[in-house]
């Protein structure tokens, strides 16, 4: 017998779906959800079945609204993801994430030698030049990046 796990709606907050397998906890971290009030719930679903994805996870955040940073950053690692705005237990807006051209922010240069990784009060900047699979170029040294958990800032 299958049992299904039903996961509690929300009021007010955010649905991020159709997040790659494996990286909720990875989306988590990128949204800062230790910055939640006490009493805003969130529910992550790991490695679940998807039609369009095969597996996917799922993140629902009550009490947020994301920043368009905070959209790119997952943009950024799960390109395929979908954002969904609730309010009053209602989905108001869903949309797909979309990779801008340029990342600012988001990413630290993994060339130790880059200007944004100096004392210096300048801000990563990447380049997008490849958009499935993601490469990205920085914008001030030059340097290819290819593998972005380790470098998100």
């Amino acid at each position: 017998m299958v049992r299904e796990l039903k996961i509690t709606p929300i009021k007010n907050g955010t649905v991020i779906d159709h997040i790659t397998s494996g990286l909720a906890l990875d989306v988590l971290r990128l949204i800062n959800i230790q910055s939640l009030d006490k009493d805003s719930t969130v529910s992550v679903a790991i490695r679940v079945r998807s039609g369009k994805l095969g597996w996917k996870d799922i993140v629902k955040v009550e009490n947020m609204e994301l920043s368009p940073r905070k959209v790119n950053a997952i943009a950024l690692i799960s390109p395929q993801a979908t954002i969904s705005i609730v309010r009053d237990f209602k989905i108001q807006e869903k949309r797909s994430v979309d990779l801008p051209d340029r990342i600012v922010g988001i990413l630290k240069c993994p060339n130790p030698n880059c200007i944004t990784n100096q004392p210096e009060p300048v801000e990563s900047e990447f380049e997008v030049i490849e958009r499935r699979p993601v490469v990205l170029t920085c914008a001030y040294c030059e340097r290819r990046v290819e593998s972005f958990l380790n470098h998100l800032a």
